[in-house]
């Protein structure tokens, strides 16, 4: 049986946009807004699912506390983790590392920030955590709220994307995004 996903990214952050990763920023007030724009309408929802990490599991929290929805916060739908890359933005990178930037636009899967985790290891932590979410959860519609690269690799996935294409789907702060994620064959 599918899951029915609605996919919210969290808003603009304290720290600003770049490589943020596992970097555990709050979110700012235009954040926490942009992130209640995008669910007016929405839902209703089942269960809540959530990173961890403060800029996705605040809102996910207060939502939960108001609306009564169970909440489930999942580890592994945490950010991909950049290394060395973490806290800057592609401006900055530009200036210091160009060409290594360069070569992961191009393809992020063949080329790994240094000290980051693999888009390879990202890809099965993510899908892993969904084969095992749309087991525990099957039948029920859930907003699953998470980050900008957890949310392309779901988006791309759905769509049949090849690899390679992953950054160019589109996920900006505070977005939200159906899809029906498929259930394990019976």
């Amino acid at each position: 049986m599918n899951v029915q996903l609605d996919l919210l990214r969290h808003g603009e952050t304290e720290q600003g946009g770049g490589f943020r990763g596992s970097l555990d920023d709050a979110l700012t007030p235009v954040g926490w807004a942009q992130m209640c724009a995008a669910i007016v309408g929405a839902g209703p929802w089942d269960r809540l699912v959530s990173s961890p990490l403060s800029r996705c599991a605040d809102f996910a929290r207060e939502l939960a506390g108001g609306s009564g929805v169970p909440l489930h916060l999942e580890t592994d739908l945490r950010e991909l983790h950049f290394g060395a890359w973490e806290g800057c933005s592609a401006a900055e990178l530009m200036e210091t590392d160009a060409e290594a930037l360069g070569r992961f636009w191009a393809d992020p899967y063949a080329f790994t920030p240094p000290d980051g985790e693999a888009l390879q290891a990202f890809e099965v932590r993510v899908l892993t955590a969904m084969q095992r979410l749309t087991r525990q959860f099957a039948g029920e519609r859930i907003l699953v709220i998470t980050h900008g690269g957890v949310m392309r690799l779901l988006l791309a996935r759905a769509r049949g994307l090849e690899r390679r294409a992953l950054l160019s789907v589109e996920v900006a702060h505070g977005s939200l995004h159906r899809l029906e994620w498929p259930g394990e064959a019976a």
